[in-house]
């Protein structure tokens, strides 16, 4: 598995042998935000998705507003 410190150093060398530019280097950084965007979103729908299934299962049942603001004050 590569370290996040062997991936800077084989960008930086990329930066070298292509001698990237400013906006080649923006595109780089837009590029990487996006697909950490994209990973958040896949993330939230998989969590969405667990915790509809698990209230439709009966795991969990509905509170009122003023119970979860007292239960989220308990944590």
């Amino acid at each position: 598995m590569m370290t996040l410190n062997q991936a800077l150093d084989d960008i930086m060398q990329l930066d070298d042998i292509m001698q990237l530019d400013d906006i080649s280097r923006e595109m780089l950084l837009d590029i990487l935000q996006k697909r950490q965007v994209e990973v958040r979103r896949d993330e939230i729908a998989r969590n969405a998705k667990k915790s509809i299934k698990e209230y439709r299962s009966g795991k969990y049942t509905p509170l009122s507003a003023g119970e979860a603001i007292d239960y989220l004050h308990s944590l």
